[in-house]
């Protein structure tokens, strides 16, 4: 069996998530609180819900929870995965889960991040529902937007990112032969080449740090492909401004022995697209 931990990122967040973690870990908690400047606990447990969808807040609140989960299931199972993967946010934890840094260094890491992601904006994104990557990709081309593709969650399901206006506009075509296109809860751009300046402020920040050696095969957004040594700040700058390959990634992880994969952190978002990825991949035609 290949087990695989899949952690949640931006998205998952409620309030009242993480009440028994946080209760658990009064130790990594006050880290948590001392890092931050406020209550971690608070945050997750009381809100307000406007405040934890602040991306300022969200990344810090999402991370401290996800990286509790883990320890967690670790410490109840007595199982380390084989393998870990992490969507957008969640690739922090994963990192962590990882050994490249511990639990107070992605915790601050996050928090910059989280930082830099808030003040590129204005920005938008929309989910478009029902058409693959590339009918997505052939109407941003034919109406040569500002636009990109940021997430692509599921083959039926496809994120795109962009100034306000050009997303409105392109909504409305993609609206056209798409199911559905929902607007996102977002302040930014991200994962789309509007995120490149901060990007490179991230690589400014992250430069100041020392990763350790993965003892866990991380498999990256950006190439749906374990990192490399040494590849941990190259990855996280060009996941910025690059697409979350997750439907790439989640058919990397089923393609090993006997793959069995859980969700880690908040939510059920990853094992509703790990769902509908498997059953794509079981229903399309045999090559050859």
């Amino acid at each position: 069996m290949t087990v695989a931990h899949l952690f949640a990122g931006q998205g998952s967040q409620r309030v009242g998530m993480g009440a028994e973690l946080l209760k658990s870990y009064p130790n990594l908690v006050r880290q948590a609180d001392a890092a931050l400047g406020y209550s971690v606990a608070d945050l997750c447990l009381h809100g307000p819900a406007e405040r934890l969808s602040d991306t300022r807040f969200t990344q810090p609140a999402v991370y401290v929870v996800d990286a509790l989960a883990y320890l967690d299931a670790v410490r109840r199972t007595g199982v380390i995965p084989d393998v870990v993967a992490g969507h957008s946010l969640g690739e922090y934890a994963a990192l962590f889960a990882s050994g490249a840094f511990d639990f107070r260094t992605g915790l601050e890491i996050v928090a910059r991040r989280a930082e830099l992601m808030a003040d590129a904006g204005p920005g938008a994104m929309a989910a478009v529902i029902g058409l693959a990557e590339s009918a997505v990709g052939e109407i941003l081309a034919a109406e040569d937007c500002d636009v990109d593709i940021a997430n692509l969650n599921a083959p039926d399901q496809i994120v795109v990112s962009g100034t306000p206006e050009e997303v409105r506009r392109v909504a409305k075509v993609l609206a056209e032969r798409a199911s559905a296109v929902v607007p996102l809860t977002v302040s930014g751009a991200f994962h789309s080449r509007h995120m490149r300046p901060a990007a490179e402020r991230l690589e400014r920040f992250l430069r100041g740090h020392v990763f350790g050696r993965l003892k866990i095969p991380v498999i990256s957004n950006t190439t749906a492909r374990p990192y490399e040594d040494g590849d941990v700040v190259d990855l996280l700058c060009r996941q910025l401004w690059s697409p979350v390959r997750w439907t790439e990634t989640v058919h990397h992880l089923l393609a090993q022995p006997d793959p069995e994969l859980r969700e880690i952190g908040p939510g059920n978002v990853l094992t509703g697209l790990t769902r509908r990825i498997r059953a794509a991949r079981e229903t399309a035609p045999a090559a050859g």
